[in-house]
């Protein structure tokens, strides 16, 4: 890889991440179409790749949050806990059941975009977001499932998790850090996996290291100013911001497997 590509991919891992790091979001899910259609990565090893620059990228955002006392909650643990499953299972059917990038589109869009919808729906109607937080088992449940999608689609499960727990009511300051934990832990638990199966395997399961690495220290860097940013931020912006992220996401993945 020349310096120009991994200049640009430094580039793109900072500029993403600093948007999407005070939303509790590393930033690999909007990376995928840069992947895609500027480095022209392959499937399914576009999902390793993501993978990787979570496990680069996460600990920048990570150390902000651990600075401020909010990665030590019940919440993260929960989510960690059970993500770090689902993610496996999700590698597995990614490699061997859904390979072509057609149905990986769709599926990502099917998720984002009424999610992402539904988020900003509630955001700008807070007298309809339920009181409270949802039980020990709905979450847990919750990030078992999440793990697998981001299993599938190598984002770590983030961009999923903070649209719903904070769709539910819970503020984004205290999602945020838990979401970019499990993200983190599962990433490395994921990339590990696809790892593994490329070394038993065929085709191109394998990261793409380099990759994965200069779009990830961008991320590293990104993340921390992104995280230090979202004190600074009204509770209503953050929450309008995730949901915007997610649906716009959904719109162009849509648009893509349409076309």
């Amino acid at each position: 890889m020349d310096v120009c590509v991994a200049g640009a991919g430094l580039s793109a891992g900072l500029l993403i991440s600093v948007v999407t790091a005070p939303v509790g979001v590393s930033g690999a899910v909007y990376l995928l179409p840069v992947q895609v259609s500027v480095f022209t990565v392959p499937s399914p090893a576009v999902t390793p790749t993501n993978l990787l620059y979570n496990v680069v990228a996460g600990p920048g955002a990570l150390w902000r949050y651990r600075q401020g006392g909010a990665l030590h909650a019940a919440l993260t643990r929960r989510l960690v806990l059970g993500t770090l499953p689902g993610v496996v299972t999700g590698a597995v059917i990614r490699v061997f059941a859904l390979p072509g990038p057609a149905v990986f589109r769709l599926l990502i869009a099917a998720l984002l975009l009424p999610l992402g919808v539904w988020l900003c729906t509630r955001t700008l109607r807070p007298a309809r977001i339920r009181a409270g937080d949802p039980s020990a088992r709905t979450v847990t449940g919750l990030a078992v499932l999440v793990g697998v999608v981001g299993g599938v689609y190598g984002i770590g499960g983030g961009s999923l998790l903070g649209p719903i727990l904070v769709g539910r009511g819970m503020p984004v300051s205290r999602v945020a850090p838990a979401a970019l934990a499990a993200t983190f832990t599962t990433s490395l638990a994921g990339a590990s996996v696809y790892t593994a199966l490329s070394l038993a395997g065929t085709g191109n399961v394998a990261p793409d290291w380099w990759l994965g690495l200069a779009c990830g220290i961008g991320g590293l860097i990104g993340g921390y100013l992104g995280a230090r940013l979202q004190p600074h931020l009204p509770e209503t912006a953050l929450r309008l911001l995730l949901g915007t992220l997610a649906a716009t996401l959904g719109a162009l993945y849509a648009a893509q497997a349409l076309r």
